[in-house]
């Protein structure tokens, strides 16, 4: 099978910027906490994603744990820091992917899968062999090299990013990676080299990118900026997502011990008409909920 060589990126591993090197097959572990054996927390419909994806059946999504990032305000954190999952190796996973189809998922929406990526292109290989016939979505924070990305080259059909910072202080100071707006954009790039135009059908986007900015508070300045980099950048060949989702976790530091105002997020969505983007999602106020957050609870995995 031509694509179980890409498994051998888990020798040395360098999937994301970090770049450990690290041979997670031999059993080591890098900053993703993960070796070469895929760790599954969730697998189910899901109905909160942007409209062309998960559209009236919802989004087949399939949690990773695991991350390359350590974002302070992570609500995944139970996930993201390795702390649940069942290991499931790709001929599992194609499994569940075809269950999900059955179940009328409108596409496989694979959560943080940038550690696990040889394994998202082995186990999407062995599900097409079995009759897998829907679209494959790629949800990522973005920190992946470039290699990652063009690996994933003839798998995924959707590609939904983060943009998440526009400054280097600001990447390192919540998710301890400086380099993240360089290595972010340079993926992003890539995928759309790789998914030039979106294609939507009956309402369900079949191929394209979404590029996803969650506001945070007092950091309005920047979601502007990387606004702005997007549509001079892109212009409307990408659809860009304005999240007003951003919940705080028990904890957290000021300004992020709150949720999003109502004026600041009103003024991105303003600024966003102002310079003339088009194909844009906004949210409601009451996306801000752990609502949202599904339990990570095994749920179609075991």
């Amino acid at each position: 099978m031509q694509s179980t060589v890409f498994l051998e990126k888990y020798n040395n591993c360098q999937l994301c910027a970090r770049r450990c090197g690290v041979d997670r097959h031999g059993g080591e572990i890098g900053y993703c906490k993960m070796n070469a054996t895929p760790f599954l927390s969730r697998a189910a419909l899901h109905y909160w994603e942007e409209p062309i994806i998960s559209g009236s059946n919802g989004s087949g999504t399939i949690f990773f744990s695991g991350c390359s990032l350590r974002c302070v305000y992570c609500q995944n954190r139970e996930i993201s820091r390795g702390l649940c999952g069942v290991e499931c190796d790709e001929e599992k996973i194609s499994t569940i992917m075809l269950k999900l189809q059955e179940d009328g998922a409108h596409n496989i929406n694979f959560v943080t899968p940038t550690h696990y990526a040889p394994s998202v292109v082995l186990a999407t290989e062995l599900a097409r062999q079995k009759g897998l016939r829907i679209p494959i979505v790629y949800n990522t924070s973005s920190y992946e090299t470039e290699e990652t990305v063009r690996m994933l080259k003839n798998t995924v059909d959707i590609y939904l990013p983060d943009l998440k910072y526009y400054k280097k202080s600001t990447a390192e100071k919540l998710s301890s990676a400086a380099d993240y707006c360089a290595v972010s954009k340079k993926a992003i790039e890539e995928m759309v080299k790789q998914k030039p135009e979106p294609i939507i059908e009956n309402g369900l986007m079949k191929s394209g990118v979404v590029v996803r900015l969650l506001l945070l508070p007092m950091h309005l300045a920047e979601a502007k900026l990387n606004l702005k980099y997007l549509f001079d950048r892109y212009g409307n060949s990408v659809y860009i997502s304005l999240m007003n989702q951003y919940t705080p976790v028990e904890g957290i530091q000021p300004p992020l011990d709150r949720r999003v105002s109502v004026s600041e997020y009103s003024e991105l969505v303003s600024y966003a008409e102002k310079i003339g983007v088009v194909n844009a999602f906004v949210q409601e106020r009451e996306s801000a909920s752990e609502s949202f957050i599904p339990p990570f609870d095994n749920t179609g995995v075991i």
